[in-house]
């Protein structure tokens, strides 16, 4: 865990690399969210699930030193903390939970985090997943209740998809692990990394936020 959380705070800290010449050799760690036609997602609970798998991934053992991720995380975080999501349902989703990632719940939706690298080396499985049009209806609850360690503010006049935003509330949440102790993260992590992804009201109350 410690080697972990200190992964992440070099990151706030030590220059990054030059981003390669070549896209294809761009690092960047792959996202799923899990959109059924069936059951409409609830927008907010599924940010929740999306920002709480890369956590889960950041700080899982296999991505110690020594573990079978920790090469390609050192890779991911020695540049730019790249994150693309994507949709999945069906086969598709179940799928993709073969390949190495995490995938974590809130309220019923679920995100699936998976193992960086190389843009020309996404597995097929994954690669296959729709990027474009990844969203869903729904407004992010205004106020904030209840014990949580961490707390995700979306500025409301960015218009993204939940697509876009899940990537972006994925760079949050690993970059706020990264202002907590080791001893915090700990015990975040013990309690299954509890969170919330809230809107702000109003272009004040956002400043006032940040």
């Amino acid at each position: 865990m410690a080697a972990n959380h200190a992964r992440l705070v070099n990151y706030l800290t030590a220059p990054h690399a030059a981003d390669p010449e070549c896209r294809a050799q761009v690092w960047a760690m792959q996202m799923a969210l899990r959109v059924e036609k069936a059951s409409p997602s609830d927008r907010a609970e599924l940010l929740v699930a999306a920002a709480r798998s890369v956590v889960l991934l950041c700080l899982d053992e296999r991505s110690a030193p020594g573990g079978p991720w920790a090469s390609a995380m050192d890779a991911w975080c020695g540049a730019r903390i790249r994150k693309i999501a994507r949709r999945a349902r069906g086969t598709q989703w179940e799928t993709a939970q073969q390949v190495w990632g995490v995938t974590a719940e809130s309220a019923g939706e679920q995100g699936r985090a998976f193992v960086p690298t190389m843009v020309a080396d996404v597995d097929p499985r994954v690669r296959k997943l729709q990027i474009e049009g990844t969203d869903v209806p729904g407004e992010l609850p205004m106020t904030c209740t209840g014990d949580s360690a961490l707390t995700l503010w979306i500025n409301p006049h960015l218009e993204m998809t939940v697509g876009k935003t899940a990537a972006q509330v994925g760079h949050a949440a690993m970059l706020g692990v990264a202002l907590l102790s080791v001893d915090e993260t700990l015990s975040w992590y013990s309690a299954g990394c509890p969170g919330k992804s809230r809107g702000v009201v109003g272009f004040g109350n956002w400043l006032e936020a940040i």
